[in-house]
């Protein structure tokens, strides 16, 4: 009897072939990249949800800040003119809240010959839905006779966005 090789040998045969090793390489290959587009998109999404909540954030409080500085800072000499930026930066009820005060705003300015210079002391955001914030502003009014003291207001204002500028839209004095 003839001996074909040793006992010990085993000959094995691929399992699978070249090719079908190769097709599986590749499905895993794309699949991992459609899954690494997916966490890159969504992350780029949250990122620009954020940078925009962000914005709108800072677009409030600043309108909030500038029409405190505008209501607590009256000059009698400039009071037509301290009265339209109020109405300019007015939306809404405080829009036709002012509109129906603007010449009494003037008026007193006038015959109290009132000079005060409001400044923000600080500002914050307290809440926000959608296209509408509400900020609490501290405010410092300074009179020009140093006779006077200093007053110090709070104020929560409402400011809503109208096209790419904000607004206020209603302000309230708190205690």
């Amino acid at each position: 009897m003839p001996d074909d090789g040793p006992a010990d040998v085993v000959y094995l045969r691929p399992i699978r072939s070249p090719g079908h090793v190769e097709r599986i390489a590749l499905v895993i290959g794309l699949v991992a990249g459609v899954v690494l587009a997916g966490l890159v998109g969504w992350l780029g999404f949250r990122t620009y949800e954020a940078e925009h909540r962000e914005a709108h954030r800072n677009l409030f409080v600043q309108t909030a800040q500038d029409v405190a500085v505008n209501l607590s800072t009256v000059d009698y000499e400039h009071a037509d003119a301290d009265a339209q930026r109020i109405a300019d930066s007015a939306t809404g009820g405080f829009a036709d809240s002012f509109a129906r005060r603007r010449q009494a705003y003037v008026d007193s300015a006038n015959r109290s010959r009132s000079r005060l210079l409001g400044t923000v002391t600080d500002a914050g955001l307290e809440s926000q839905t959608g296209d509408q914030g509400r900020v609490l502003v501290a405010v410092t009014v300074k009179s020009a006779d140093p006779a006077h003291e200093p007053r110090f207001l709070r104020m929560r204002v409402t400011v809503q966005k109208v096209g790419d500028v904000a607004k206020v839209s209603d302000v309230a004095f708190v205690s």
